[in-house]
């Protein structure tokens, strides 16, 4: 009797130490939506306010070297993502900058640099992202449940600061109890640091948390590596596959695939009973 009291004890312990305890969420393609169009008419937005910028200045670059360096920034950040890290936005500012041209950002006066930065930071406020139909009804209800909630977001070319104060005009700031940013923490997903931060933020161990994310390469298998569970939403139109058509036999799996984020209730309540 005692050695099966011993296997119930210890197989009540497993179930406990898997107990859910915080979720966390990716930002872009997962509670908000891209559109290509929108996109495309934020970087012109940088674009043109560059060159007004420099023509203050009395600069003159032709459009197309601002977009070829507006471009060579991108992949200059990217590829420092890519190992883990990242930079300020101010950092992300210089390097456009000095993209255009080898040493403006040190001859700009910081006037022209701050209205450069205003330009490229205040696109995204022109022609955001859509909320997810289910992205409020989703945070209300696991915050009603009691989980505590964080967000990890690799920035891009949007501070954090600024989508800080999208997520309040939309209505979820309020659902967080903690925001990472990867410009403000300089750590990028997938690196396991970067949801470690989270989870020291939730005084939650990795265990007792779940990930939710569109990304296989960053969400799912960053959440993996950090040692927490995930979800991977699969969009029918903005599927993973549909982005990055490579194979995926050797990616990490998600412990639960979704179609949407509607889903993603009843997904976390599968993992609990797991």
């Amino acid at each position: 009797m005692s050695n099966w009291l011993t296997r119930l004890d210890t197989a009540m312990i497993g179930r406990m130490a898997r107990k859910i305890r915080a979720v966390t969420f990716d930002l872009w393609q997962t509670l908000l939506l891209e559109d290509g169009e929108l996109g495309r008419k934020r970087a012109e937005l940088r674009i043109s306010g560059t060159s007004k910028a420099l023509t203050n200045a009395g600069y003159r670059f032709s459009e197309e070297r601002l977009w070829e360096a507006y471009w060579n920034c991108a992949k200059a950040c990217n590829v420092i993502r890519a190992q883990g890290r990242d930079v300020s936005f101010g950092e992300q500012i210089d390097i456009f900058i000095e993209r255009i041209r080898a040493g403006l950002s040190r001859d700009l006066p910081k006037s022209r640099v701050t209205e450069i930065a205003t330009a490229y930071d205040k696109a995204f406020l022109e022609y955001p992202l859509s909320l997810d139909v289910d992205a409020a009804t989703t945070l209300a209800k696991l915050k009603e449940q009691g989980y505590a909630l964080g967000l990890i977001s690799n920035t891009g070319m949007t501070p954090g600061a600024t989508f800080r104060v999208y997520m309040e005009q939309v209505g979820i700031l309020a659902y967080f109890d903690t925001l990472i940013f990867s410009d403000e923490a300089r750590l990028a997903k997938p690196t396991p640091e970067v949801f470690h931060l989270a989870l020291n933020a939730l005084e939650v161990p990795p265990d007792m948390a779940v990930h939710v994310g569109d990304d296989r390469s960053k969400d799912v298998a960053g959440a993996a590596a950090a040692g927490m569970r995930s979800i991977w939403i699969s969009r029918p139109a903005e599927s993973y596959e549909s982005r990055n058509p490579k194979d995926l036999s050797d990616a990490v799996a998600p412990d639960v695939t979704v179609r949407r984020l509607g889903e993603v209730m009843d997904a976390i309540e599968r993992l609990a009973r797991g």
